[in-house]
């Protein structure tokens, strides 16, 4: 890869620093340094996509086809601070970067091979307004960028803003995220499949809330890809 007198004058002046260590990155690097890309907790999941962990939570509550995640999530571990920086710090840049990433690796796993449109889990207004993006609309736009996809984002909305999901547990996570979902375009998601794209999966309730709604369109089939999903 070419790099351009502008771009290594840039990085000399600022120098950009990995968003896990905190180390000074390499004029080729993006978003995390080469230690920490290899050294990132995978899931694997992309080596079953229809009965790994991740793809568990949702069996008895909801049809889903194919499930993953790039990375485990654990709170008080340096990789937690990707999620940080991307949904608290203005760096929507990062949600992009790791899209792309999540796509290049998962690529050869056929997560991609069926699917039709792309579609973030929708934050409130109220959410967008605060943070200036939602991130999981910028993760899809890195996915969107290595798979060419298009991505849907306004074919559901997110109604309301109940609080965050951080601090509950499973059972008021399911109530927190009950009915605060809305189907805005059914019309153009019919006799499709859909990669319902998010930040992070938990108890997997949000995407259970919104994938109900979406399912209210005509013969929809959907999967899930997650940048990170947290161990019980």
């Amino acid at each position: 890869m070419k790099i351009s007198f502008w771009s290594r004058l840039l990085d000399l002046i600022s120098p950009r620093l990995c968003v896990v260590c905190g180390n000074r990155l390499a004029i080729t690097e993006e978003t995390l340094c080469s230690k920490c890309y290899l050294h990132l907790p995978r899931t694997d999941f992309g080596r079953d996509l229809y009965e790994n962990v991740m793809a568990k939570l949702f069996w008895g509550q909801i049809s889903i086809e194919k499930a993953t995640a790039l990375f485990y999530y654990e709170p008080h571990a340096e990789t937690a601070n990707i999620l940080y920086e991307l949904k608290y710090k203005n760096h929507p840049e990062i949600g992009v970067v790791m899209g792309r990433m999540m796509a290049k690796e998962l690529m050869s796993s056929g997560l991609f091979d069926d699917i039709d449109v792309l579609v973030p889990v929708p934050l409130a207004r109220k959410r967008v307004r605060e943070r200036g993006y939602n991130q999981s609309l910028e993760l899809a736009k890195g996915v969107s960028e290595v798979t060419g996809l298009p991505i849907a984002s306004h074919v559901i909305k997110r109604t309301k803003f109940l609080g965050s999901q951080t601090q509950r547990g499973r059972w008021e996570r399911n109530e927190n995220v009950e009915d605060v979902f809305e189907l805005t375009d059914g019309n153009s998601i019919c006799r499709k499949h859909l990669l319902l794209i998010d930040d992070v999966v938990t108890t997997g309730a949000t995407i259970v809330a919104c994938a109900k709604e979406m399912q209210k369109a005509s013969d929809v089939k959907i999967s899930v890809l997650a940048l990170s999903f947290a161990k019980s």
